[in-house]
């Protein structure tokens, strides 16, 4: 196992939706296991795949009970509403108040192939959402309200001149 460099903000992988997992095998398990030790690491609640870059349908989280893999999920249904303070590894340093479900039912299967079915609410419904957005192409600042979204681009912008320098390609993708 290695960790693995994770793709931050500007990164056009982020924003393209992942394919689903065809086979279940070792380079799947392998790839699950360093995405593990890259959220351990970092450190995360969650990752999903094209994080690091990846294309493909699965993520990997911790709510605190050890780390469970989830591939090809999809939430079946979301109930409620939920405000909680929320960040994300590929906006390193930032994180906003974000209203999501409250409760969401989720499939999916784990590395053995076997059908994984949850019921959850509140963090890790939150996890599951968040991380079903990156498998979808949606990055947190998409889910900030205008306010919000006019303080992150200042912010990252912000960071950006701080390094002297655009490496993410921030100033293309904030209209510069």
């Amino acid at each position: 196992m290695s960790t693995l460099p994770i793709r931050v903000y500007g990164d056009p992988v982020l924003s393209q939706v992942t394919k689903v997992v065809d086979d279940i095998d070792g380079r799947i398990a392998a790839l699950a296991d360093s995405m593990i030790e890259t959220m351990y690491e970092a450190p995360g609640v969650g990752l999903a795949a094209n994080q690091i870059g990846v294309q493909k349908r699965l993520f990997v989280y911790d709510k605190g009970d050890g780390p469970v893999v989830v591939i090809n999920p999809v939430i079946v249904e979301t109930d409620g509403e939920w405000t909680y303070e929320e960040g994300c590894l590929s906006v390193p340093g930032l994180s906003w108040e974000i209203t999501r479900a409250n409760a969401v039912h989720l499939t999916g299967f784990d590395l053995d192939g076997r059908v994984i079915d949850v019921e959850t609410d509140e963090f890790e419904g939150r996890i599951f959402q968040h991380e079903m957005d990156h498998l979808d192409g949606v990055l947190l600042v998409e889910r900030l309200d205008d306010d919000q979204r006019r303080e992150a681009r200042k912010l990252l912008r912000q960071r950006r001149w701080s390094l002297g320098r655009d490496p993410d390609g921030l100033g293309q993708l904030l209209g510069e």
